[in-house]
């Protein structure tokens, strides 16, 4: 009996250590986060510093800089999310929009609005079209890769399924592109890259209030995905509706996405990279991980920007290509770390 509670009283103790340690982690990372979006304003084609402000140059090079780095708060917030969501439902540690396809369908519907309208189509039907597009693309997706499969398609047949999916959405794009004015032109390749440069203010309301609405539906949620976590059977077991708690999390994950590729344009891989840091820094327990993750890819992305802007000063990077430059090697250090656990059947 003394051995038992002697067994119980150090798993107690261990327990505690470990919540004291991620309650510290916390704490630290949001302290830093202020920090590191403040060095995202002072970095510039020019070092770092403030703008003049006495000058007329100077007081827009900074509005411009924080105009910039709410749309990437915004934009990587709703990416990570999306990116957790996808990992959690499809218990794929490879799953984010990017990859799955949904950004390239989300693309595509984008695409469409780009060239076809302005005013207010462009502002209000950019998101709407963005979102229908993603979430047939992502029907499509999962239809392909469970062909053959009893239940649930492979880790390998969604990621196979949403690379063929995007770039036959990718092919559609470049063929609009090339049938498109000069100056409809420039503005879908230069948005396909990925930029954070500030859209009308119509469309930062709108699109702020969808990624809002996506993340508190997400964090409603995290219970359920914790428990959706441990298996289809054990949530069952739990009282839980999988499937719906799966269709509704897919729909606001695919929301986030494509709410982003209709604000910023086809930014991949923050939906891999964030989630993954996040929640080995942090544990697993969505409750915690999503608004975490939602501010580690606001940050992960406003840096990104700064690091676009200043890397070849006085020439800037679009976003997207420094996020794929980082995202790249990280998908493949994953990918081969889980073929050799045999993660993917």
């Amino acid at each position: 009996m003394g051995m038992k509670g002697s067994a119980i009283c150090t798993d107690n103790s261990f327990t505690g250590k470990r919540k004291v340690k991620s309650g510290l982690r916390i704490a630290l990372f949001l302290a830093l986060f202020p920090l590191l979006l403040a060095l995202s304003l002072l970095l510039g084609p020019s070092g770092i510093g403030i703008p003049d402000m006495q000058s007329p140059s100077g007081s827009a090079i900074l509005s411009l800089r924080f105009s910039r780095l709410l749309m990437g708060m915004m934009t990587g917030a709703a990416l990570s999310a999306s990116g957790v969501v996808f990992q959690a439902l499809l218990r794929n540690p490879l799953a984010e929009p990017y990859v799955l396809g949904v950004s390239g369908g989300a693309g595509l519907g984008a695409t469409l609005t780009i060239l076809a309208g302005s005013g207010v189509l462009a502002t209000f039907g950019l998101p709407v079209v963005a979102f229908v597009s993603a979430v047939l693309t992502l029907m499509v997706v999962y239809g392909i890769a469970s062909q053959g499969s009893s239940g649930q398609p492979s880790v390998y047949s969604l990621i196979l399924s949403g690379v063929i999916v995007s770039s036959i959405c990718s092919s559609i794009v470049m063929f609009l592109v090339s049938t498109a004015s000069v100056e409809g032109m420039h503005n879908v390749i230069w948005w396909m890259l990925g930029s954070l440069q500030p859209v009308t203010a119509s469309q930062q309301i709108l699109s702020s209030g969808l990624i809002i609405a996506g993340l508190g539906g997400i964090w409603l949620l995290s219970p359920q995905l914790n428990a959706l976590a441990l298996g289809r059977e054990m949530a069952h077991y739990q009282g839980l509706r999988a499937d719906f708690v799966i269709v509704i999390g897919l729909l606001l994950a695919t929301l986030l996405a494509a709410t982003a590729v209709s604000l910023s344009g086809m930014i991949g891989f923050v939906g891999l990279i964030v989630p993954h840091v996040m929640r080995a820094l942090f544990g697993p327990d969505h409750r915690k991980l999503v608004p975490l993750a939602a501010l580690g890819g606001g940050t992960f992305l406003v840096l990104c920007d700064a690091v676009a802007r200043t890397l070849l000063a006085p020439v800037e990077i679009p976003v997207g290509v420094v996020t794929a430059l980082a995202g790249g090697p990280f998908f493949l250090i994953i990918l081969q770390r889980r073929m050799q656990q045999a993660w993917i059947a």
